[in-house]
């Protein structure tokens, strides 16, 4: 069983995000790596919203490959360089989670792995058996 939760005791969450996650019972974990806005050939979107889109894009993928969908994310960090784009990066964030709250980290770093690389996501989801 996996329960989303907001506690009264603090200010509810400032965006479209669950402050806590409990998962329990027999189920399967899923923890992804990083994901960067490439393309199935490996190439590298252009601008922070199509790299967000692909890598994006690429979770989803790696979610139905294990046979889950985005309402088993129960935690995504996400890493971006400009806070100036957060406005784009959250557009693209809502087009795939919809109505899904996984816990959420939003980290502005100085640098990823790659100068190119302007956006990255990595996630934990868990489907109950």
């Amino acid at each position: 069983m996996t329960e989303f939760r907001n506690s009264p005791a603090i200010a509810p969450p400032v965006g479209a995000y669950s402050h806590a996650v409990r998962t329990s019972g027999p189920g399967q974990w899923l923890h992804i790596a990083g994901q960067i806005g490439v393309d199935k050939q490996g190439a590298l979107a252009s601008g922070i919203q199509a790299q967000a889109d692909a890598a994006w894009s690429n979770l989803v993928a790696i979610l139905e490959d294990a046979g889950m969908g985005v309402q088993d994310l129960v935690k995504i960090t996400t890493y971006l360089l400009d806070s100036n784009d957060l406005a784009a990066v959250n557009a693209v964030r809502k087009q795939y989670l919809g109505e899904s709250r996984p816990a959420a980290t939003l980290i502005v770093a100085k640098e990823l792995a790659r100068p190119e690389w302007l956006f990255e996501i990595e996630a934990v989801a868990f489907k109950p058996d």
